[in-house]
């Protein structure tokens, strides 16, 4: 027997609380319970063995023969026997508790177990009647597995019950703290393999525990699943002593419950998980009766089950029990190899399929099991696939900016956002592994208390709706099952800690297009990414905080998931923010800039600019647009700034000059045609850019995404890129542009030299303006290096000549784009 025997101590709960609790030491199963246990393990891992190998006679009626084995052996046995018996289990508390429950496993080799265990309660059945509970159905299940047109070897959207893909370890705890959070009647079930418990996102998950309040949320039962061996040799904690596995997670805030007794393993599990649920409820029964000052100690489950655990007595020189031989593919010959055969043959039939699976079907003992209401099953919870919340989005344009006002594109996000917070409290959350407050995004929120819950040093808990943790991992997997389970969520990060997070939004991403494709799937809300500080402007962590490559990883997910977004002011950011909020599907990029900049466009302007993706900015072009000589791209707050300062020097320079200036917010318009759902046609593509004229992209990522983008486009020769260099110093925000060649000099040199190609005025003085725009650059960064600051002015809006008539993008005279917006600081070098 292996409870903790008090230790470390059961939870103190108000008087209140224990006479209306449970008690926490639930009576054992009865016998009858324990013969159906035993035959559905029986059935289970039958079914999940005979999935590996079998391509006919899959209910062995007759000796097998090498022709009824795959072409391809290839899944493990692993952890099958331990995933199966804790299915069994949890049906059973779900019976005994009504409690709804779903359950997410981490080891990526327990699926031929998890789909044995669905076909048995009906759940593939109901999904796929390819699947039905007779003999054909279980033939298609066992034959199709691991082969095309059958389910593949990992978890994935097309299983019942399954929100994320566990191919990429470690994030199966943090994803199922996300599902409770707001859900207050859930229990996730989180199995861990000990492998996956070494990777550094499952080590930071395990503090979420204190990020729950009971009183709001539901609660996670961690099940630690200790075999001992990983495919390189003995795990850490697998070699753990059950006294320091104890003091382990006793720190992390848990009640650790090892169930380690093999000769009796359903009693055990069965009064680990009753214990578990009935120390949740109490603990729940105390917050909700007023006291908020109790520090919970959450129940987990340490499943000690030696790896090999269940394999058949091969021979004496195959040491497949506790030996990290229990990863690998067991009989992987059996096609060929007599021995082998004979092997899976004695294997098989020792679970006896004719009785526990007679004809193909589930006897009533097995039902039993089950919990008779569908919607509590663990691959028919309406949670896991149809439980999308309609989120409340509040009208951007009541938080609009004026035209002509500097305002932060982050600052007009936090009254916005405060809103869409406040109305709608249990199914927004923000969550962010570097600060919102510190990074100035969400700066009044603290005045509202929306801050995540915690338990601080005076044991008094806080709750809210923003989740500030220093781990982009935890965050994410937070994240991802807080969405994929109805919900909607905002990661708020500086863009450097974006690519930490990569790989899990790309392992995302493949499940995202597979629930697209699985037509009994429910839309999700869609994932949304905004940047709180970019590489132009570097404040104190300059050296540190420039990489912009996360851009480069959304651009190559899948065309109709993917979406860029760098909204050039506030109100553009408002609205693509509006937009992003009521997608689903999606992973949305939203980068922008922290700093307080003109307010360019009405927020009529701002809104007719953000649906067609990018356009030409006539106020801060010459003769509006008409006829220019060459084409400057913003693409990105400061970098269209950049544009818009180079425009204005180069009328003070080169009057002769004629320039379009286009802004792109959305850069999948960018693709070439039939790319990308967003993609310009060829046509539209030289209607904004011109068919023949220089085009200089001044681009806020790195210059290789963008020709990613624009390749399979005619004419690529006269386009031109400034973009992020990846030059890391300690200098100012313009010096930082300076250094990467993305400043209002280098677009007004690209210039010049584009617009030389056509405009004679120009070509025969271009030498000698190339020359003087590169002294003024040279004596600007003489100046900051000088005196540590940027020359006055430098990021006020440039003042443009009213000599060209310029007018608004609804057509009018737009004297305020001029007197108000264009203002020339004194000082200022251009």
């Amino acid at each position: 027997m292996a409870s903790m025997e008090e230790y470390p101590p059961r939870v103190q709960l108000p008087e209140t609380a224990l006479q209306l609790g449970k008690n926490l030491y639930p009576e054992p199963l009865h016998f009858k319970t324990m013969e159906r246990l035993v035959q559905f393990r029986r059935a289970a891992d039958y079914i999940s063995a005979a999935m590996i190998f079998l391509r006919d006679n899959v209910l062995l009626e007759r000796d097998l023969t090498h022709d009824d084995i795959k072409h391809n052996i290839a899944g493990y046995w692993g952890i099958s026997p331990g995933i199966t018996l804790l299915y069994a289990h949890l049906n059973l508390v779900i019976q005994k508790y009504d409690q709804q429950m779903i359950c997410l496993i981490g080891p990526n080799e327990g699926v031929p177990a998890v789909l044995s265990c669905l076909w048995l309660e009906g759940s593939l059945e109901r999904f796929y009647p390819q699947y039905s509970r007779d003999r054909k159905g279980l033939h298609n299940l066992i034959s199709g597995f691991g082969v095309p047109g059958g389910f593949p070897r990992h978890l994935n959207a097309q299983i019942p019950g399954s929100i994320h893909e566990n191919e990429d370890l470690g994030h199966v705890l943090s994803m199922a703290y996300g599902t409770v959070m707001d859900k207050p009647d859930l229990i996730t079930v989180a199995v861990i393999g000990d492998g996956e418990a070494e990777t550094g996102p499952t080590a930071t998950a395990w503090h979420m525990c204190r990020y729950i309040d009971p009183k709001s949320s539901g609660a996670v039962i961690p099940v630690l699943y200790l075999n001992c061996y990983n495919s390189y040799g003995k795990t850490i904690l697998g070699s753990m002593e059950n006294s320091e596995l104890c003091c382990l997670f006793s720190g992390y805030g848990y009640q650790p419950y090892i169930v380690d007794d093999m000769q009796d393993i359903d009693r055990e599990l069965s009064m680990a998980l009753s214990w578990a649920i009935e120390t949740i409820r109490e603990i729940q029964l105390a917050a909700k009766s007023g006291d908020r000052t109790l520090k919970p100690r959450w129940p987990m489950i340490i499943l000690r089950i030696p790896r090999g655990w269940d394999y058949p007595q091969l021979s004496g020189s195959e040491k497949l029990a506790a030996s990290l031989n229990g990863h690998r593919a067991l009989l992987p010959q059996a096609k060929f190899n007599e021995t082998q055969l004979r092997h899976l043959q004695t294997w098989l039939a020792s679970y006896k399929p004719a009785e526990v699976l007679p004809d193909g079907t589930v006897p009533e003992s097995i039902e039993l099991i089950f919990p008779a209401d569908d919607k509590l099953k663990l691959g028919q919870n309406r949670t896991t696939w149809d439980s999308a919340h309609r989120l409340d989005v509040p009208e951007w344009r009541h938080f609009a900016a004026a035209k002509g006002q500097d305002h932060s594109c982050l600052a007009a996000a936090t009254t916005y956002l405060d809103a869409a917070l406040t109305l709608n409290k249990d199914s927004l959350r923000i969550f962010s592994p570097d600060g919102v407050v510190s990074s100035d995004l969400l700066d009044r929120l603290p005045d509202r208390t929306l801050r995540s819950f915690r338990w601080d040093g005076d044991n008094v808990n806080q709750s809210g709706q923003v989740v500030e943790f220093m781990s982009e991992h935890t965050c994410q997997g937070l994240l991802q099952g807080y969405t994929m389970t109805g919900r909607t969520g905002i990661f708020a990060a500086e863009e450097s800690l974006f690519p930490v997070i990569a790989t899990m939004v790309t392992q995302y991403s493949k499940f995202l297009r597979m629930l697209k494709d699985t037509r009994w799937r429910k839309d999700v809300s869609s994932l949304n990414y905004i940047s709180t500080g970019t590489w132009t402007r570097p404040d104190t962590n300059g050296l540190s905080h420039q990489n912009p490559s996360f851009i480069g990883t959304v651009l190559n997910l899948k065309s109709a998931i993917g979406r860029v977004y760098l909204p050039p002011d506030a109100n553009t950011f408002l609205s693509t923010v509006a937009h992003c909020l009521r997608s689903k599907n999606y992973i949305n990029l939203i980068i922008s800039s922290g700093h307080s900049a003109p307010t360019w466009l009405t927020p009529d302007q701002a809104d007719m600019h953000t649906r067609a993706g990018g356009g030409v900015w006539k106020f801060a072009s010459t003769n509006d647009g008409i006829d220019p000589d060459v084409v400057l791209v913003g693409v990105g707050a400061d970098m269209t700034f950049e544009v818009i300062a180079a425009t204005a020097y180069l009328r003070q320079l080169v009057p002769s000059l004629r320039v379009r200036v286009v802004n792109v917010t959305d850069l999948m318009i960018l693709g070439h045609e039939g790319s990308h759902p967003h993609a310009l046609s060829q046509t539209d593509f030289d209607t904004l850019f011109t068919p023949d004229r220089t085009i200089h992209f001044n681009y806020h990522g790195y210059a290789n995404e963008l020709q990613g983008l624009l390749f399979g486009r005619p004419n690529l020769d006269r386009i031109t890129i400034s973009s992020f260099q990846n030059e890391c110093t300690a200098t100012t925000a313009f010096g930082t542009l300076l250094k990467n060649g993305c400043s209002r000099y280098d677009v007004a040199e690209a210039a010049v030299r584009g617009a030389a190609r056509c405009n004679p005025h120009v070509a025969v003085d271009m030498q000698k303006l190339v020359a003087h725009i590169r002294h003024a650059k040279v004596k600007v960064e003489q100046f900051i290096y000088k005196n540590g600051v940027d020359p006055e002015g430098t990021f006020s809006a440039p003042k443009l000549s009213r000599s060209h008539g310029q007018r608004s993008l609804d057509g009018g005279e737009d004297r305020e784009s001029h007197d108000r917006i264009l203002h020339l600081p004194k000082g200022n070098l251009l």
